[in-house]
């Protein structure tokens, strides 16, 4: 036999048993079960909550999350422990087509009250309210407008004891600042004339970039009244939050003496726009956003941690617990 002629013969057999062990190869491969291929692609993952100016509200049992991300609205998420967040399958809580404007739905609110919730948000910088019969709406406004003409934001509702409501909000008359209005009784409409200014710059932490008081939450603790509130740019690594004390829901603020109370905390930076809410065990938690992370603002992410009141020479303190936790979002 010619030598080339062997050599050739040899060659094409291997080429030939390698053709069919790869045909044996991927046909194997082909007859596995579907189940775990199926499992696999269907297997949630995990990330991080990115809400900016967060809030969360405890509603029959359920935990409810709404935040700054949407440029068509508000979104929700839903938790039974905090931890571990899902998304509703209708999870555009106000949509745009229901609300004033078209743009820069940010910091909701939503409250249940006498059979129906209350988001309070802002809209193209104009605080606006919108209601609805579940917590995860539609949130809808009947007559789509702002709840004054003037521009602001950062709106939050705070009831007394006695039921009477007040709305603390952002004005852009001297930076960002706080200010507060009585509501009238169906919550959706200011009393102008009690409109009554709470807080600006006024300590030296708060003067880095720019001139910002904002994000005013109010809780009510042995008889008195204490407002947490962010100050610098969001942007800034030195936003921050601090609180003040009344012993009125209209002021006069004394703000303490040792602000920040809560800036730069672990690995966090950029920690600000935050609120309160009680758990299912009756503790008083803060959620909160920071920065992305040292190097990047968005999107940022949202943290729970405790709010406790400590005595110091006679006065109790807010104080904000330094171990916070992260939320983590189920994604399927």
């Amino acid at each position: 036999m010619n030598s080339l002629f062997f050599y050739q013969s040899i060659i094409m057999k291997h080429i030939i048993l390698s053709a069919f062990i790869g045909i044996l190869v991927f046909a194997s491969c082909s007859q596995k079960p579907n189940s775990n291929t199926n499992s696999e692609e269907q297997a949630s993952t995990q990330g991080n909550v990115s809400f900016g100016d967060p809030f969360i509200l405890l509603h029959e049992g359920t935990y409810y999350a709404y935040g700054t991300s949407a440029p068509n609205g508000i979104l929700v998420y839903t938790s039974n422990d905090l931890l571990t967040w899902n998304i509703p399958e209708h999870n555009l809580a106000l949509n745009k087509d229901d609300s004033y404007a078209d743009r820069w739905f940010w910091a909701p609110e939503v409250y249940y009250v006498n059979g129906q919730f209350y988001m309070y948000y802002s809209a193209d910088e104009h605080v606006c309210v919108a209601t609805s019969k579940s917590p995860s709406g539609p949130f809808t406004q009947e007559i789509q407008q702002p709840m004054m003409e003037e521009k602001g934001i950062d709106n939050s509702l705070f009831i007394d004891d006695d039921g009477k409501p007040y709305m603390y909000f952002c004005r852009f008359n001297d930076g960002n600042n706080v200010w507060v209005v009585e509501l009238e009784d169906n919550l959706t409409e200011m009393k102008p004339e009690t409109m009554t200014h709470c807080i600006h710059v006024s300590q030296a932490w708060e003067e880095v970039w720019p001139r910002v008081n904002e994000g005013a939450f109010v809780v009510k603790h042995n008889g008195m009244y204490y407002m947490t509130y962010s100050a610098n740019s969001y942007e800034s690594p030195y936003y921050g939050i601090g609180f003040a004390t009344a012993d009125n829901p209209m002021g006069p603020w004394t703000k303490y003496e040792n602000n920040p109370i809560y800036q730069n905390v672990g690995e966090l930076t950029g920690i600000g726009h935050s609120a309160m809410f009680t758990d299912k065990d009756g503790n008083l938690r803060k959620v909160f956003h920071a920065h992305n992370s040292k190097t990047e603002i968005h999107p940022r992410l949202m943290y729970i941690c405790n709010v406790n009141f400590d005595e110091k020479d006679g006065k109790e303190i807010m104080t904000i617990d330094p171990n916070y936790i992260t939320p983590l979002l189920s994604i399927k």
